[in-house]
């Protein structure tokens, strides 16, 4: 369950991306974070979101933001998923769940009757000191970009 909140400090995370190259929250320092996390690379919902997501990719980092996905597929799931798709961002890797588990969302899910562990769907925007400025867990799948920009006031 998510348990951290806006205005605080963003877990550090260190995690490798689809090229097997590490990415850490140091790396961003200075630059606009947005982090998401999503359950599995082509599924219909995680598509849309990183459809949206690239879509919108211009204009989120003519505003100065920087996008990561994190699911915990593999670096060659997601190399699969960035071509198939055209996608113009890093997704890392986190097949040990460390960075879900920093950022509360690997947590029980219910569906269907069944209980089980899975990744809770989550923006994190973090800004350039390592502060989350906004969490957003109802997240618009079809439309992330364009709820990102409005939530944050952002020009298209």
């Amino acid at each position: 369950m998510i348990t951290l909140k806006e205005g605080e400090k963003a877990p550090y995370f260190e995690g490798i991306n689809q090229d097997g190259k590490k990415i850490t929250l140091d790396d961003f320092k200075g630059k606009k974070l947005i982090l998401y996390f999503y359950p599995k690379d082509n599924t219909s919902g995680c598509t849309a979101e990183a459809c949206s997501l690239n879509d919108g990719y211009s204009s989120l980092t003519n505003n100065g933001f920087e996008v990561v996905g994190v699911s915990p597929d593999s670096a060659s799931s997601h190399q699969k998923f960035i071509a198939k798709y055209n996608l113009s961002f890093n997704l890392i890797a986190d097949t040990d769940k460390k960075i879900l588990e920093a950022y509360g969302v690997w947590a029980e899910k219910k569906m269907y009757g069944r209980t089980y562990m899975g990744v809770l769907r989550t923006t994190f925007i973090i800004d350039g000191n390592g502060i989350i400025q906004k969490i957003i867990t109802k997240v618009n799948t079809k439309d992330h970009a364009k709820q990102i920009q409005e939530q944050l006031k952002i020009e298209n």
